[in-house]
């Protein structure tokens, strides 16, 4: 009798062990805080560093915070919506010359592998597309924070691309444009409400 209520109390642990891993280990879908949320960049070039960043944009993001390397990001930024808070230059960087937005109305980010460095630090491996090509970046990430009882978190990063690389080869003789561009992002996010 004594040994079947050991083997039921460590056949009820076991079950109580799995169902806690089980709950702890669910994926479940994020969305922006769009007020605590946004990607810039930093052209620089001989007159002016333009510093901009986009107005619209959204993020889906499925991530289990147990287990970071199964994460999954999806960015779509509207092109048309850049603001560098000059209106002749945001109008000259939608056009041909650089992002070409009537032609290529998004540029999209997606997330292929996600490696977990440490608690904090994470690289983000995926396919970047602007203008219509599509390069592999890996982005670093830092988790600023995770709050588990209200299930928002923030991520933070820092990147540099080759804008040529993706079709992006203006360049006016009397104010030369550096090749390489830095982009920065912050996304705060939390649970997506279920759609009623």
């Amino acid at each position: 009798m004594q040994m079947e209520r050991k083997q039921m109390r460590a056949v009820y642990g076991l079950f109580v062990f799995l169902a806690a891993t089980a709950a702890g280990a669910q994926e479940a879908k994020f969305v922006k805080d769009a007020a605590h949320s946004e990607i810039n960049f930093v052209a620089e070039s001989r007159l002016l560093d333009a510093h901009g960043f986009w107005d619209k944009w959204d993020a889906d993001i499925t991530l289990d915070p147990a287990a970071w390397e199964k994460a999954s990001v999806k960015l779509v930024i509207d092109t048309k919506s850049v603001n560098t808070r000059v209106a002749s230059r945001d109008n000259h960087l939608r056009s041909k010359d650089f992002f070409h937005a009537d032609s290529f109305p998004q540029i999209t980010f997606v997330s292929t592998i996600v490696n977990k460095l440490s608690d904090t630090k994470v690289n983000l491996t995926g396919d970047l597309t602007i203008r219509g090509v599509t390069k592999a970046v890996t982005i670093p990430g830092t988790l600023v924070f995770w709050d588990e009882k209200t299930r928002t978190g923030r991520m933070k990063g820092q990147f540099t691309i080759e804008r040529s690389d993706f079709g992006v080869s203006f360049n006016p003789a009397m104010n030369p444009i550096a090749e390489e561009v830095a982009v920065s992002f912050n996304i705060t996010f939390r649970t997506a409400q279920p759609s009623k």
